[in-house]
């Protein structure tokens, strides 16, 4: 397991007391102790609209991925073959590519980008990429935070066809191969449902949460 980041200086209040759009606290700060509190208690940060302050949210429901529902259609085995998957080779690039302004419905800033970075540098947050065999170059990928059992993912993006699904297909493999049980996608949408999410009860997702931070697995870098 990574070094533990010294304890946060905030205290969060409980999931259940989200407000209806799953909003629990506005705050707060980045450290990496306060955001491994967050996933721990079942809370992931996304600014408010004008990208912020910082809010605490826990959605109900909750979107998560079964690690044995994702549904990998023929376009993307055939996609994957044009791609390398590395892990944690260029996980500022990808925060970076998450982050393009340009994308719609952006929300990661500076602070954010920094913020992962260091949980990065301390080994809990993660990427996935996947790399164009025939230019070498980033055509897509993901980023996430690995909590024992829990892999909480934050963002994708590709600059290539179905290059952040083979990312996500390698993702799944990945977690399954080191023991994790649960993949959190924060909020459904028509991309990740096709794809197998669904939708669980607050309640239920912090039961599995609870399973998952029992969990023992090993470290994400091993295949």
């Amino acid at each position: 397991m990574p070094p533990e980041p010294s304890p946060s200086d905030w205290q969060f209040p409980p999931a259940g007391t989200a407000d209806d759009h799953g909003l629990v606290g506005i705050g707060a700060d980045l450290e990496p102790g306060t955001l491994l509190n967050a996933y721990r208690n079942g809370l992931f940060p996304m600014p408010l609209s004008g990208r912020r302050p910082i809010g605490w949210w826990s959605p109900d429901p909750r979107g998560i991925l079964p690690l044995d529902g994702l549904r990998v259609s023929r376009s993307m085995r055939r996609s994957a073959q044009r791609y390398e998957l590395r892990f944690d080779h260029a996980f500022d690039e990808v925060v970076a590519a998450c982050a393009d302004p340009g994308r719609d419905g952006g929300w990661i800033t500076g602070a954010i980008r920094t913020a992962f970075g260091r949980l990065h540098e301390i080994g809990w947050a993660h990427s996935v990429e996947s790399w164009d065999l025939e230019t070498g170059e980033l055509a897509g990928g993901l980023y996430g935070v690995k909590v024992e059992g829990l892999f909480a993912g934050e963002s994708m993006f590709h600059r290539g066809r179905d290059a952040s699904k083979v990312a996500l297909m390698g993702l799944v493999d990945r977690l399954q191969a080191v023991g994790c049980v649960l993949l959190d996608v924060q909020w459904l949408t028509p991309h990740l449902e096709s794809l197998g999410a669904v939708e669980v009860p607050r309640e239920r997702y912090l039961e599995l949460l609870e399973t998952a931070l029992g969990t023992t697995t090993r470290p994400f870098s091993e295949p």
